[in-house]
């Protein structure tokens, strides 16, 4: 590197050896085991040289690791390192899922015209707006995923940290449960003080704020040239900002490739298919042979409906944005309400509204049975009648509601869930958006929330019912919010919200899901 730290690489020889397209990987999780069989030698068998580096302060590689803050100039440095090697034939690619496809992003956009190709899974060109869900902390994965980068730095912790991941996570659960203060969880989780994990905690959500300025490559990504495809998952916490680097390339002219499937992130199935997927796209962009490619760009999982579909772009060509209103008696109702009426609720920090699933970073993120939250007296619940035939909804999903809190400082999570007949009420996608008074957006007297969820591929069955919950928490997947605007580190007496939630036709509060025709 320029600045004199050595960073180890493994390469893995084309078959047939002599110069050829190489195939970069950039990983902080090690270079051997899993990712030389499966990668290494998987796209060396099939005409590549393929290099894995270990990233900066890791298995091997000089100095200190400093996650997101030197990927772009260490990706650079090694670019120019690759265009002097012999066997280097002239073209290369990169691969790689979560951190190994933000290490693609960093160096994309002045990779040069030699980058033909990438992909990337379950992963985004910036990390910010995911440790920030909507304003609010992402506790549970931030927690988790810096107690795992802290293990992989001790000696002999970093070939089995990527294997501990799930006791991680749940050593992170249980310290974030712990009642301490938010500054000090990651003592309770690690044992130490987390510099990244404090850093987090320092350098809120703003894009504006300076630490981001070399850690956020969203603003470059319509300068991409290189083709692109990209692999997601329905219940990944990273697919939001996945899906705006997507419309990002579209509205530049490309036309990258997209594949989302029932998945969560750490769901071992979605390898097979990145894999498959990868390799068809670097032998059409480096080989010349497209054979492998398949007809439509994009290809979604609808859940419900338990299959494959393909299409022409994303969002899916015509969806209509339908509102969903919350209605007096606990009913989610197609038509607006037609008189006055409120619902109440209170949050107390002290007793944070739980969450039962949803997407994290470190754990099994697939959908559960939410009639436990929904018996709770800080969650409302508003559901539609037995539908009478199938809905589809493919696409974003957003909720308005119109809101009056004792507190400006309060969280707004909106979740939907599909009700089978038999009771079971699974979620589907959720979203949080974090108030306080520099964001007032007032009707009258009563503030307009807008909260973006998770997009969805999913089928209301006929029979089902759809299902929204409305709360202030989803602890420990968000922090708490204490009530009070001080910085979370500082800890301190919290402060209890009482929360209105109107339905009136001047506050017609309701969720927008994008419906379109079921097909079948």
């Amino acid at each position: 590197m320029p600045d004199g730290v050595v960073l180890l690489a493994d390469r893995y020889e084309a078959a047939g050896g002599g110069p050829a397209p190489v195939i970069l990987v950039r990983s902080p999780y090690g270079r051997r085991g899993v990712f030389g069989f499966v990668y290494g030698r998987g796209f060396a068998r099939n005409g590549f040289h393929v290099v894995i580096q270990s990233c900066r302060g890791g298995f091997g590689s000089g100095g200190l690791l400093d996650p997101l803050g030197d990927e772009r100039d260490d990706g650079l440095a090694t670019l120019a390192w690759l265009r002097e090697q012999p066997w280097y034939g002239g073209s290369l690619a990169m691969f790689g899922p979560s951190y190994l496809g933000y290490t693609q992003w960093a160096v994309a956009a002045e990779a040069g015209p030699e980058l033909k190709a990438m992909a990337t899974q379950i992963t985004a060109s910036q990390f910010r707006d995911a440790a920030y869900v909507g304003g609010a902390f992402a506790l549970e994965s931030a927690l988790s995923w810096t107690t795992l980068t802290d293990a992989m730095s001790r000696r002999f912790g970093g070939a089995a940290a990527p294997l501990t991941a799930p006791r991680t996570t749940r050593r992170a659960v249980l310290s974030a449960l712990s009642g301490r203060p938010v500054s000090e969880l990651d003592l309770a989780s690690a044992g130490r003080p987390l510099r990244f994990y404090r850093d987090l905690l320092a350098h809120h959500a703003d894009p504006a704020v300076p630490y981001w300025n070399k850690r956020d490559f969203s603003p470059r990504v319509g300068e991409v040239e290189a083709a692109v495809t990209m692999l997601g998952g329905w219940y990944d916490v990273f697919l939001p900002w996945q899906l705006k680097d997507y419309l990002a390339l579209r509205a530049a002219g490309r036309r990258p490739q997209l594949t989302i499937g029932p998945w969560w992130h750490v769901d071992a199935r979605h390898g097979r298919v990145a894999m498959a997927e990868s390799l068809a796209w670097f032998r059409a962009h480096l080989l010349g042979d497209p054979s492998g490619l398949r007809e439509q760009p994009v290809r979604l999982y609808v859940t419900g409906a338990g299959e494959w579909r393909d299409y022409p772009d994303w969002p899916v060509p015509g969806t209509r944005q339908v509102r969903w209103h919350l209605r007096e008696g606990a009913r989610l109702d197609r038509e607006p309400p037609r008189e006055d009426g409120t619902d109440r609720f209170r949050y107390h920090p002290d007793h944070p509204t739980p969450v039962i699933g949803g997407p994290v970073l470190l754990a099994d993120s697939r959908p559960r049975d939410q009639r436990r939250l929904e018996a709770r007296r800080d969650v409302l619940v508003y559901s539609s009648a037995a539908l009478e035939s199938d809905v589809e909804a493919i696409g974003p999903v957003g909720a308005e509601l119109f809101v009056r809190s004792s507190t400006p400082y309060v969280d707004v999570v909106v979740r939907v869930c599909d009700v089978h007949p038999g009771g079971r009420s699974m979620n589907v996608c959720e979203g949080v958006r974090r108030l306080g008074p520099d964001l007032p957006d007032m009707v009258g007297d009563v503030r307009r929330v807008l909260v973006d969820l998770w997009p969805v591929g999913h089928r209301f069955r006929r029979g089902h019912r759809i299902r929204v919950h409305v709360a202030a928490g989803a602890y420990p997947t968000i922090a708490r919010n204490p009530g009070t605007g001080r910085p979370l580190g500082e800890g301190g007496p919290m402060v209890a919200a009482d929360v209105e939630v109107s339905r009136s036709p001047e506050h017609p509060s309701a969720v927008i899901l994008p419906l379109c025709a079921p097909r079948g």
